[in-house]
């Protein structure tokens, strides 16, 4: 199966590590995966914030790039959300009848733990992850996707890891990519939230399938001295005994705090 990776500029910038686990755990499970140098941001961010014609050029690049495989696949609900469900819409907004029917004509977009549990068919996927790690469901993989308990099934198939539920995983942690910015406060609030969950929990670990995600969580964890670092759900699943989920040594843990100070406002 010829699969293109659909890294995602935040990924490509900020966490490579996340889209070489990906590449790693799909050739280990007999893939083919491509990296198409030409691609570019699939447009979500001008999307959602009310620029969909300048949407067009880069939806029309995205055909460009990605035509000809046999599926593409993401470690990002929220690029594969866009794709799937507003790249049709940005077609016709641009009034252009051949990119409306090069968008139709595109392979199917996954996110990863789709792609594992409904293509592949696969839930043990060979890793080893001795971590205690709790996992947020975030808002589109879980809203527009459906993904479900796919990423749940996956991590419970992973040997040495202490899996345990995140209450109130279902609530937003309050990224949403520019509403973080326009409404800070409320975002601040929301994260807090989230992390006074995380806390509670026990976890060393916080996983989620979309690291801008695990970036705003992680960035209060992080200031808080919690201790609880993150780490993407392809990571996890590319980790064995023989190969660490991350790049590099580990920083010492740092003093583990209690919920006091994580407060909504």
């Amino acid at each position: 199966m010829r699969i293109a990776l659909l890294i995602t500029c935040f990924n490509d910038t900020l966490h490579p590590a996340t889209g070489r686990a990906v590449v790693t755990l799909l050739e280990r499970l007999g893939c083919t995966v491509e990296f198409p140098m030409e691609q570019t941001c699939c447009g979500q961010m001008h999307f959602n914030t009310g620029y969909q014609r300048e949407c067009v050029p880069l939806v029309r690049r995205f055909t460009e790039v990605f035509a000809g495989y046999d599926a593409v696949v993401t470690p990002s609900g929220s690029c594969a959300g866009m794709v799937r469900e507003y790249h049709g819409r940005v077609a016709e907004v641009s009034g252009d009848a051949r990119l409306a029917s090069a968008v139709q004509a595109l392979p199917e977009v996954y996110e990863l733990s789709e792609f594992l549990v409904d293509v592949l068919q696969v839930t043990d996927v060979g890793a080893y992850f001795p971590h205690r790690v709790t996992y947020h469901p975030t808002c589109h993989s879980l809203r527009m996707l459906g993904v479900g308990d796919k990423p749940l099934t996956l991590l419970r198939a992973v040997r040495g890891i202490d899996l345990v539920e995140l209450p109130a995983a279902e609530q937003c942690c309050g990224f949403g990519g520019t509403f973080a910015v326009k409404n800070s406060d409320i975002s601040v609030a929301m994260c807090a939230d989230k992390v006074r969950h995380v806390l509670g929990t026990g976890a060393e670990v916080l996983s989620a399938g979309d690291n801008s995600c695990l970036m705003h969580i992680g960035g209060t964890l992080s200031r808080l001295r919690t201790g609880v670092r993150t780490v993407h759900l392809a990571e996890i699943l590319a980790s064995t005994e023989e190969k660490p989920a991350t790049d590099g040594p580990q920083p010492s843990p740092l003093p583990r705090r209690t919920t006091e100070g994580v407060r909504s406002r």
